[in-house]
């Protein structure tokens, strides 16, 4: 059973929904009479600072942290919670949530996910820790690069519309920019068979293609829902890799309304790989982590088994 919390609340999360939410959270774990330290801080540097104090300070530490947000709150306190076993709980308040929907949590009953966690079932997971000239970020969901970081990073910045929508309008006026770039990819613990030309006994390979973008993936959905990585398992110590290659922008326009249905999307201009470690490098290309700003390419990124400990149904 999880007694001591930490929560982590961020009132703008899901376009103000989180302040609400954050009302409910609070009330229920006080109902059923959990011991609770509230971190409510007005930037992301002193949240990860105060998490990082509760979790790795001195005893007793937290049963577990509670995120009241979405994946982009997620983020921000990877840092403070990986590797520590200090289990995360999830009641989200966010736009998109891929992380509590990948994982059965509700997300639009904050009673029930305060219920859930409670509960105490704890699943491990992995994670992805991008290394570049931004220095590191951690994610748990689904790092992009080139054409749908783009899409992230202006869809992040829009006011409107409000859900996955946005990501369908954001990719709508990026398709007007240049797509494809020449991608070099240095593969690591390349699994068998996935490419023509095979790996070598360590399983290292390198893939030089024109692509639209790469996605790498540690769970299989982002935007809300959008199924990019469609295979991606969160505990396999993997990341899955799916390249878009260069297709012109009405085969884009053509397979935006799949992904944004959560369709699986089998084009031949798409490779599927799954890998341990990846070098990407691409003029220009910039990189998204759990959908945040991670720098530009190139970059490494590598699967960290079981790094996280999160809440889950039973």
């Amino acid at each position: 059973m999880i007694r001591r919390v930490t929560v982590v609340t961020n009132p703008h999360s899901g376009a103000g929904r989180g302040h609400g939410v954050a009302g409910a959270t609070l009330a229920a774990l006080t109902e059923r009479g959990a011991e609770i330290t509230e971190v409510r801080a007005a930037t992301a540097a002193e949240s990860v600072r105060l998490v990082t104090d509760s979790v790795r300070g001195r005893e007793p530490r937290p049963d577990a942290v509670v995120c009241v947000g979405g994946d982009g709150l997620v983020n921000v306190l990877l840092p403070a919670l990986a590797n520590t076993g200090v289990a995360l709980g999830l009641v989200p308040a966010g736009t998109g949530n891929d992380l509590a929907r990948e994982l059965g949590i509700p997300v639009d009953d904050p009673v029930a996910a305060v219920d859930l966690l409670l509960a105490g079932n704890v699943r491990t997971l992995d994670l992805g820790l991008i290394e570049g000239a931004a220095g590191e970020q951690w994610f748990v969901t689904v790092a992009g690069t080139g054409f749908d970081a783009r899409v992230t990073l202006r869809a992040n910045a829009m006011r409107r519309p409000r859900g996955s929508l946005r990501y369908t309008v954001a990719a709508l006026a990026e398709l007007g920019s240049g797509l494809g770039v020449p991608y070099r990819l240095e593969l690591a613990g390349l699994a068998p068979g996935a490419l023509d030309n095979p790996a070598t006994a360590d399983g290292s390979a390198v893939l030089e293609t024109e692509a639209v973008m790469v996605a790498i993936g540690n769970t299989r959905t982002y935007g809300g829902g959008m199924l990019i990585c469609p295979d991606a398992e969160p505990d396999d110590g993997l990341l899955d890799l799916t390249v878009v290659g260069a297709v012109s922008r009405l085969e884009m326009l053509r397979l935006l309304p799949a992904l944004s249905a959560g369709r699986r999307i089998d084009h031949p201009a798409t490779t599927q790989l799954r890998v341990a470690e990846v070098t990407l490098t691409a003029p220009g290309a910039p990189a998204t982590a759990d959908g945040e700003p991670a720098g530009e390419l190139p970059i490494t990124v590598r699967a960290v088994p079981a790094a996280l400990r999160v809440l889950v149904p039973s």
